[in-house]
């Protein structure tokens, strides 16, 4: 259970023009506690999973205090702590990685898991697609590659921007961010190229990892320069001039992901689930129309 911030505490502006502590008024501070909100100033933060929060939560998540906050401890997101709280990276991580070994073994799976518009005979064919009815393809080509630089790249990405996203989210939230950011990117993938121009890769995904790093980032008030740093280099080897890359997928996945990771991050305690799960229903919405407005364009 979260706590709100109770109306008595002084929450001025220190003289700097920033928040003031509120168990220290008149101490400037540019953090708050990322389960009730207060500001707290240096000498008041607790180290916690992600960000800090004050010394009145640690207190009650540990069960020493009273009332409905003294309840188990939550994310910024409102997710449950956990032992693991890499659990559902790794296991994505695996995912991809026993793909990979499968597509060394028997090279034909591509062409059967890879994103694929329409049916055609070029790449080995026959070979149908989304267009067809097979919309699984739209699943099974966010965990498929082929090159060892392409799952590589993607698996430290995944593991470097995953672990701090599912610790800060919890492991439905960031399990739903990381799906749905793979599936529109896949979904401007196909809408947007070639239809008979095979794609793959969890690069979707990752670029939605990105994209929600730099709201919870914003959220923590972090400094937001590494993030933009990384996001502009990834930029430009998206849109390189030598080609071979699906920006389309890149740019559907960071728009998704930062549009769910708004939601998540900063919808209101009283009605956090439904923010939530109603960004990542829209988010969906969104997804399955560009799909079957692609496939009317294409049958």
């Amino acid at each position: 259970m979260d706590q709100q911030p109770p109306g008595d505490q002084d929450r001025s502006a220190a003289t700097d023009g920033s928040l003031s502590c509120y168990r220290h008024p008149g101490r400037g501070t540019h953090i708050r506690c990322t389960r009730c909100d207060r500001p707290i100033c240096p000498d008041c933060m607790v180290n916690a999973s992600v960000g800090f929060q004050c010394p009145d939560c640690v207190r009650q998540g540990s069960g020493t205090g009273h009332g409905p906050a003294a309840g188990r401890p939550r994310t910024v997101a409102g997710g449950t702590i956990t032992a693991d709280p890499r659990l559902v990276t790794k296991i994505l991580l695996g995912i991809n990685v026993a793909v990979y070994i499968a597509v060394l073994a028997k090279g034909a799976v591509v062409d059967e898991l890879m994103l694929l518009g329409r049916a055609t005979t070029q790449l080995g064919g026959p070979l149908e697609g989304v267009a067809e009815g097979q919309w699984y393809r739209l699943v099974t080509s966010m965990f498929l590659h082929q090159e060892i630089w392409h799952i590589m790249f993607n698996m430290l990405g995944l593991w470097w921007l995953g672990g701090p996203l599912e610790a800060a989210l919890g492991r439905a939230r960031y399990l739903m961010l990381y799906m749905l950011s793979g599936l529109a990117g896949g979904a401007l993938t196909y809408w947007l190229s070639a239809p008979v121009q095979g794609s793959l890769g969890a690069s979707g995904a990752i670029f939605g990892l990105l994209g929600a790093t730099a709201v919870l980032m914003r959220r923590l008030n972090y400094d937001m320069r590494p993030v933009f740093a990384l996001l502009a280099v990834n930029l430009v080897i998206t849109f390189n001039p030598w080609g071979g890359i699906a920006w389309q997928a890149h740019v559907g996945g960071l728009i998704a992901g930062t549009l769910i990771a708004i939601g998540m991050v900063h919808a209101p305690r009283e009605r956090r689930a439904l923010v939530q799960y109603g960004t990542c229903a829209l988010v969906l919405v969104a997804v399955v129309g560009i799909v079957i407005a692609r496939t009317a364009a294409l049958t």
